[in-house]
């Protein structure tokens, strides 16, 4: 149950921005082996220039239509099995049209302690929602 954030910029027209979120979304799904319906996703559409992404010295460029990611899920995963989801997010923009050099991923992890689902409480530290196995 990551909760996505997604930043791009304007240049994507609001049916390549479902692509791309449907992308993401079908790569965790895929890899994680969570629920369809588990989906909650963010996403912030900004003025081309906003978004600064350069290579890290990678020696490639990116273009206006970069695409910046950050995942928040529970710890517990392997190295092996994010990288396989790394790969499967780029495997999947690559079909709706956003190149690898474009695809940044950030990835954040946390308890189940750290997630409240509405009402406020925490939905898993209560034992009202089972706890997700990594």
């Amino acid at each position: 149950m990551p909760l996505v954030r997604i930043d791009l910029n304007n240049t994507h027209t609001p049916e390549s921005v479902r692509n791309i979120a449907d992308a993401i979304h079908n790569a965790i799904v895929a890899v994680y082996a969570i629920p369809p319906r588990d989906r909650f996703q963010i996403i912030n559409r900004h003025e081309p220039g906003s978004i600064i992404a350069e290579d890290a010295g990678l020696g490639f460029e990116r273009s206006e239509g970069v695409v910046m990611i950050q995942i928040f899920t529970q710890q517990g995963r392997t190295p092996e099995v994010k990288q396989e989801l790394y790969a499967r997010i780029a495997s999947e923009l690559a079909e709706v049209g956003v190149e690898g050099e474009d695809v940044f991923i950030g990835y954040v992890e946390n308890t189940f302690n750290d997630w409240s689902f509405g009402f406020g409480k925490a939905q898993y530290a209560l034992g009202e929602l089972a706890v997700p196995k990594a």
